[in-house]
């Protein structure tokens, strides 16, 4: 019996999030500098890649780099952009082999040239692919996008573009990075914290939360299927009670 015959039909989301915590602390407990956590956590992302294919998963978001992140020493900083240039390379020739869509949510702006430019390639080259989408979110924080949406609708209201009325849940999801993808159904952090760390405040209003102590190193198929077998034994309420939800 294959893993997603063995969920016995039960619902698998359609979108997962995930906060890829623990690298540096891994790396620490393996007495090595954080770029090898790092480089470590490169082998998570391809099998969380996998494992959302397999299972019908329809959207991966990765939270690889934040706005935050830019604050770290420069030599962390340059691995990280190295590790992510040489995965867009490598990875390439697999997601259109495995109809697999990029796409990224972020400033990508500040990203370096050299870095954007290969991004932008694969971005391109995968853009008819509707197996699984893998967003990645880089120079990301969620508390900018909100405000680079509200400022975006402001700048219509005042071209007349939109009136005030206009203004409501649907027009702020169209503002936002995320305007093409569903909400997170399953958000996971690894690396034993629990908050968002400024991750989709937005589209995670109703997510199932899910905080694991696994760092993200050794966050491997098994990890990955506990997470949806939490999500799978959870009652989506959406603000009603269960008695709502067993009626309607």
């Amino acid at each position: 019996m294959s893993v997603q015959q063995s969920f016995d039909s039960l619902p698998i989301p359609r979108h997962v999030a995930i906060i890829m915590d623990g690298n540096g602390r891994w790396a620490r407990s393996q007495h090595k500098p954080r770029l090898f956590g790092h480089k470590a956590g490169v082998d998570s992302v391809q099998e969380a890649v996998e494992c959302a294919g397999e299972w019908g998963i329809e959207v991966l978001t990765l939270y690889a780099f934040s706005t935050e992140n830019w604050k770290r020493p420069a030599d962390e900083v340059g691995g990280l952009m190295g590790l992510l240039k040489n995965y867009l390379l490598k990875e390439l020739s697999r997601m259109l082999k495995n109809n697999i869509r990029l796409t990224c949510i972020g400033d990508i702006e500040k990203l370096p040239t050299d870095v954007r430019a290969v991004l932008e390639t694969s971005i391109k080259e995968t853009s008819g692919n509707d197996k699984l989408t893998l967003n990645l979110a880089l120079s990301y924080g969620g508390r900018a996008e909100l405000i680079r949406g509200i400022r975006n609708i402001v700048e219509k209201v005042r071209s007349g573009k939109l009136s005030v009325s206009d203004i409501d849940e649907d027009c702020m999801d169209a503002h936002l990075y995320t305007a093409h993808l569903p909400d997170p159904d399953l958000l996971i952090r690894t690396g034993g914290e629990s908050r968002l760390s400024n991750f989709l405040l937005w589209q995670a209003s109703y997510a199932e939360i899910y905080f694991t102590d696994v760092m993200w190193p050794e966050f491997r198929r098994n990890a990955f299927l506990d997470a949806l077998r939490e999500y799978q034994n959870r009652e989506r309420r959406f603000g009603k009670t269960s008695a709502q939800i067993k009626s309607g």
